[in-house]
């Protein structure tokens, strides 16, 4: 069979490839590999001072609990290393990113309740993201978040049981609790970027592929309070900042 049009049959099949290429989820921030200029924002949160001792739990109500922890279990208020690095600190970006949309990701971020506690104790999520809050203890449990920005929600789960939800809009910082076991407390922030951290153990974080610009970052615990600080970064630039709370 002849193919009268053949040369223009390629021509239409290599411009739909190459149109197919440049299609960019717009609502989504570009990978390192693709946002050519990015900038990255990296530094310490530290703690200054002694930071106070956490205060002894007592899980004697639910003996399933206690049974997972071999010693004393501690509030983790303020939780610092031999450094002074403070832990569980959210850092993001708050002004300077325009109009820009982002869409949410699809993957869930985990919350899991084990040892009767809650792993992570502070977590962020762009809004709309899933979450995933999975119960990993040989007990039943109550999450409990109490937004004033978000619709409320209060769900059981049975031991081994998953529940997934989300937050349409942007809050800092939601507090979780537990209604069967009132030592369990936790922090959901909800942002509408993707541009934020929580610190690790050393206080540490990392804001990646930002555009170049002048930024509000914040640093949020949720003891100490808010630090703010402003910066300006240009095309493939790293700066680094850090923050410093004290004893409120």
């Amino acid at each position: 069979m002849k193919l009268k049009n053949f040369p223009f049959a390629i021509a239409l099949t290599l411009t739909i490839c190459v149109s197919t290429l440049q299609v960019v989820n717009a609502g989504a921030p570009a990978s390192a590999s693709t946002n050519a200029g990015a900038a990255d924002v990296k530094g310490v949160v530290k703690f200054e001072g002694v930071p106070p001792k956490g205060k002894p739990i007592s899980m004697a109500a639910d003996p399933s609990c206690a049974k997972q922890h071999s010693g004393l279990v501690t509030t983790l208020d303020v939780a610092t290393d031999s450094k002074g690095g403070l832990q569980n600190v959210l850092v993001f970006i708050s002004d300077g990113l325009g109009d820009r949309t982002f869409d949410p990701p699809k993957e869930p971020v985990v919350i899991t309740q084990k040892g009767c506690l809650y792993e992570p104790r502070v977590m962020a999520v762009q809004a709309n993201q899933p979450i995933e809050v999975v119960n990993d203890d040989p007990t039943s449990h109550n999450i409990h978040p109490t937004p004033a920005n978000n619709r409320e929600w209060n769900k059981a789960e049975l031991p081994g049981a998953k529940v997934e939800e989300a937050f349409a809009r942007e809050e800092i910082a939601i507090p979780v609790r537990c209604n069967i076991h009132p030592w369990m407390r936790g922090y959901i922030a909800v942002l509408k970027n993707p541009y934020f951290a929580v610190t690790k153990p050393d206080g540490s974080f990392e804001l990646s592929n930002l555009p170049p610009g002048t930024y509000t970052i914040k640093a949020w615990h949720e003891k100490l309070g808010t630090s703010t600080q402003t910066i300006t970064i240009g095309a493939n630039q790293t700066k680094e900042i850090n923050f410093v709370f004290k004893s409120m």
